[in-house]
């Protein structure tokens, strides 16, 4: 639904930066031999020779359209080349074009804000760069102006024919121009500098619109191409909107516009002239009637956005006709493909611009073989969104699940056969920087292995991925368990030993934690046996011992509740006897008391902590809890200090019977 923003002011000056061709300028400068040749780059699918994305000027002449497909397009310009787009995972891939669009908009953004709307298209707001360039140097002492900026198109401008350039000169450096001219005026002086810049740089061509808002910016940006720019006054604002089509205008392609049309009689811009804002707020409601008046005339308050960075990432591939996915299982196989691409996408971002996404939305088309008209629409669907090709397919499938059930109106797991989808696209959005003070999962796996030298089994068991992030995740960790992780962020150091072979180096660890929270608590004094096991652990200590401030966890810290309970205003821990005892228990026993002890918290621990552990240390903690848990059996308040209680096998033994 629109919203009716208030003009906050008619001096503004917005450009509206379009690519020529953008695909195939991308594909002439890959291959020079195509420049001045008739050009077309056409989809992987070779049915009927592919279809044309993007058609080149030199075949337009020709008459090569962008509805055709490559053999019709052949007989219409047999000399035309056809360049296949590059293909990845079953369908176009486009990062190539997304590249060198950013290779555009970091040009552009040099002058004023930037909002990248599109791979191929950027908004400006030059306003401020007008305003500077106005006050240095008045337009009328300019001795000499770019031939690029002469060759602009003013709209309203009468032209002679004779000439053009002089006539657009003399507007451009009127002395008793209106101010908002005069900004209009340097904006397209700044925007034809900015164009050359582009061209001389990565030897793609644009064209432009300048305004006094987005609206316009982007109606005058596509009507003289290629390689040319088009200005518009306030004088010219009317003559510019009254005779073009209401499908035309941005936002009234759809329901809306068909309204207008059925509901109205309205067909152009021309036609919604002739109804009061507040007949229109009647029908409409408050703001889409606000909206479409000041539509008609031209005003538009939307801001540009400073936005060099896409505010969404998307994966999608159609099925037209006998294509179409007509079975859940087809539909999974492609939700694959285009998960792990997003998953990709997603992955850089973070790590290159520091950004997470919050929320994924599962769109698609489809139809039903039993309606006659099938007019329903495929309900989109979201939640939030768990970093991991695996999480975003099977969030995916559950999204499209739930969707098709509400689709076909049925309660039941979804049957194949009676419908098709011929559209199918997975997005995420809501981006935003990434928390200060965290770093991707991926880091946590960088920090040194403390058995790395004498655990090679352990190295190959250890094959974690590395798109197992969470972003609500990341920041509780970090939180709680920090080391040094360079540029002011923290990183969590995980133990990637096996426990079995170091259980009591990290039983010492966590109970040496305990111990150190109090001055006053006598020192735990250890069996021969474990004090042999942790000399031969030596350097594992020193690193222990040097990061201990700073929060190095082991499994038992990271996962353990309480384990000192405080009473008197003073900290009381595990007696040393106690823990002499757990120490010296045989392997089975401890094995058996850890199961024990962690079934009474099975309900507590968050599964999906766990699945972001080392793979090996999932497989320990799985094993501590129970497949299935008995009703009314968790036992509120256990701790760590409860796991090494002395009374722990009489308390086993009065369950038992």
């Amino acid at each position: 639904m629109p919203v009716a923003r208030p003009e906050t002011s008619d001096s503004r000056i917005i450009a509206h930066v379009d690519m020529d061709c953008f695909y195939v300028q991308v594909e002439q400068r890959k291959q020079p031999h195509l420049r001045g040749q008739p050009t077309a780059v056409v989809q992987y699918n070779s049915w009927k020779g592919g279809g044309l994305i993007a058609v080149g000027y030199e075949a337009r002449k020709d008459g090569v359209k962008r509805s055709m497909r490559g053999d019709e397009a052949k007989k219409e310009c047999p000399q035309i080349h056809l360049v296949q787009v590059p293909v990845a995972r079953g369908k176009a891939d486009l990062t190539i074009y997304r590249n060198a669009g950013s290779e555009v908009v970091s040009i552009l953004a040099r002058k004023g804000r930037c909002e990248r709307a599109s791979i191929d298209e950027v908004y400006l707001d030059l306003t401020d760069a007008a305003e500077t360039m106005l006050k240095e140097t008045p337009l009328e002492t300019l001795e000499s102006i770019d031939e690029e900026a002469l060759k602009s198109h003013v709209l309203g401008l009468s032209l002679n024919g004779n000439d053009d350039r002089e006539t657009v000169r003399e507007w451009l450096t009127r002395r008793d121009a209106d101010h908002r001219d005069k900004l209009l005026a340097c904006g397209a002086i700044i925007v034809a500098e900015l164009r050359l810049q582009v061209l001389r740089e990565t030897e793609f061509t644009c064209s432009a619109g300048v305004a006094h808002n987005k609206m316009l910016a982007k109606l005058a940006s596509g009507m003289n191409k290629p390689a040319q720019q088009t200005i518009v006054t306030l004088a010219s604002v009317k003559g510019l909107l009254e005779p073009l089509p209401i499908k035309k205008m941005k936002q009234l392609g759809g329901k809306l516009g068909s309204s207008l049309q059925t509901d109205l009689g309205v067909n152009t811009v021309g036609d919604l002239l002739q109804f009061s804002e507040q007949k229109l707020q009647d029908i409409y409601g408050a703001n889409t009637g606000t909206w479409l008046w000041n539509t008609a005339r031209g005003i538009s308050g939307d801001e540009v956005e400073g936005r060099l960075l896409p505010k969404s990432h998307g994966s999608g591939k159609t099925f037209p006709g006998v294509q179409a996915l007509k079975s859940v299982a087809a539909v999974e196989k492609w939700l694959k493909e285009l998960c792990e691409e997003l998953s990709e996408r997603l992955q850089l971002d973070l790590e290159t611009n520091k950004r997470v996404a919050h929320t994924l939305t599962l769109h698609a088309n489809a139809y039903k073989s039993t309606d006659t008209d099938s007019l329903k629409k495929f309900p989109s669907k979201s939640c939030p969104l768990r970093y991991g090709a695996g999480k975003v397919l099977e969030d995916s499938v559950n999204l499209f699940q739930a969707a098709l059930r509400e689709f076909l109106g049925s309660y039941t797991n979804p049957v194949d056969g009676g419908w098709g989808v011929t559209n199918l696209s997975v997005s995420a959005s809501k981006i935003v920087a990434a928390p200060s003070g965290t770093c991707s999962i991926t880091r946590y796996f960088h920090g040194q292995d403390r058995f790395h030298a004498s655990s090679e089994q352990s190295d190959k068991k250890f094959a974690p991925e590395s798109d197992n992030l969470s972003p609500s995740r990341t920041e509780s960790h970090s939180a709680s368990h920090q080391t040094d992780c360079g540029e002011g962020q923290t990183q969590i150091t995980p133990d990637t030993s096996s426990l079995d072979q170091y259980e009591t180096a990290c039983k010492d660890e966590a109970i040496e934690s305990c111990l150190t929270s109090t001055h006053h608590e006598p020192q735990l004094r250890l069996s021969e046996k474990e004090r042999n096991n942790n000399d031969g652990k030596r350097s594992y200590e020193q690193k222990r011992k040097a990061t201990q401030e700073k929060g190095t966890p082991s499994i038992l810290r990271f996962l353990q509740t309480n384990s000192c309970s405080s009473s008197n205003q003073e900290t009381k821990c595990l007696p040393s006897e106690g823990v002499q005892e757990a120490l010296d228990m045989g392997s089975e026993s401890q094995n058996k008391r850890r199961t024990d002890s962690w079934r009474y918290n099975a309900g507590e621990i968050d599964q999906s902590v766990v699945n972001e552990l080392p793979a090996e240390i999932q497989e320990e903690v799985r094993t501590w809890l129970r497949p299935q848990k008995q009703a009314n059996t968790v036992k509120r308040g256990s701790s760590i200090a409860h796991y090494f209680s002395p009374n722990k096998n009489e308390q086993t033994n009065l369950r038992k019977s």
